[in-house]
């Protein structure tokens, strides 16, 4: 597999499983961009130990493009990854959101290159009523300029239905790392892992979660296909996710308390599966689940606004703003389930972030 300029021992991080946050766009009150907590949310994922992020994806705003943001953005992004990593002794992978029809994406794809980004996160939301063909062939392209994770969005923000036919002829393209599988819905996030194993891709190809319904089940489960006649066992093994935007220092220490578990071979205990309902209640909230997710990224703008890693919610569309009741509803999960955020993390830190 032809694998650009990504430093193998990132390559090595990311098949192993890391957090992967999406990152959120940092806006000033008039609505324009805010490079300084742009920066400052950066150095928080970097600090905390993530292994990625994922710059220009849905929780970036897929409108950064329409207000000439999208370069600025990633730029922003990039160049503080590279200084804060270097001062660190730190490496991750950078991942480009790539949207539109084939010209914008290979533009887009073109722009990620330069500015350092090492793989791409590949929207299909622009091919709603095209062929599948039309989708390969357009994959195969962005995958030509830039190694491509595919990406599984759930209908309800922006995505479309994808069968098993889909993803196993696109696990088969040459330059794919890996998948996000995120269509929150049990029998499609099956799909996916099965049209893997039918092409013979599970050790090539690496799966993240990115059902924010449903992290710990996804990262804890063990699937295991028979293909002609034979056993193969597949694992999600981290998350690219909306939801790790947030609390992220306590997202990456669930993350190594389920891989410590799983290599033990020991028996899951009752008490992370009650965590679990605990962390899916808690992105219910942040999502605004109850509202369709209406108020998904003002949700998550409130959380880091609350910890002061954002100035505020503003969001690019002045109709996007939190639901009625949604901040009630951060509250409650904030009291209920106070182990879950990292307020300690970030209050000990945020000083240094705004150098």
């Amino acid at each position: 597999m032809k694998i650009n300029n990504i430093d193998p021992i990132v390559l090595k991080n990311f098949k192993n499983g890391v957090v992967i946050p999406a990152m959120p766009l940092a806006l000033k009150k008039d609505r324009s961009f805010d490079p300084e907590s742009q920066q400052i949310l950066t150095r928080y994922y970097l600090d905390a130990g993530v292994g990625g992020i994922a710059t220009g994806v849905h929780s970036t705003q897929f409108a950064i493009r329409e207000h000439g943001l999208f370069e600025p953005v990633l730029s922003c992004v990039s160049e503080t990854i590279d200084q804060w990593s270097l001062k660190k002794g730190t490496k991750i992978l950078k991942i480009a959101g790539v949207c539109g029809r084939t010209k914008q994406a290979v533009r887009e794809a073109e722009f990620a290159v330069d500015t350092g980004y090492q793989a791409a996160l590949v929207s299909l939301s622009a091919f709603k009523e095209n062929p599948l063909s039309d989708i390969i062939k357009h994959c195969q392209i962005i995958a030509g300029i830039i190694p491509v994770i595919g990406f599984y969005l759930q209908p309800a923000v922006g995505g479309r239905e994808l069968p098993y036919s889909f993803w196993k002829e696109f696990a088969a393209i040459p330059n794919v790392l890996g998948i996000k599988i995120a269509p929150f819905n049990r029998y499609k996030t099956f799909e996916v892992v099965r049209a893997v194993c039918d092409a013979g891709k599970e050790n090539e190809l690496t799966l993240y979660t990115g059902n924010d319904d449903n992290i710990v089940q996804d990262l804890l489960t063990t699937y295991k296909v028979h293909v002609n006649g034979i056993e193969k066992k597949v694992r999600m093994k981290g998350g690219l996710l909306g939801h790790w935007c947030v609390w992220t220092q306590k997202a990456v220490t669930l993350l190594n308390e389920i891989q410590t578990l799983i290599e033990s071979g020991q028996d899951i205990p009752c008490e992370l599966l009650s965590r679990s309902i605990q962390i899916t209640d808690a992105n219910a909230a942040f999502f605004d689940a109850a509202n369709h997710f209406a108020g998904c990224i003002p949700g998550l703008h409130e959380v880091l606004r609350r910890q002061g890693l954002m100035k505020g919610i503003w969001c690019l569309d002045k109709k996007e703003v939190l639901s009625p009741g949604q901040s009630e509803e951060i509250d409650r999960v904030y009291k209920a389930y106070p182990y879950l955020n990292d307020d300690d993390f970030v209050r000990e830190n945020l000083t240094k972030w705004k150098v």
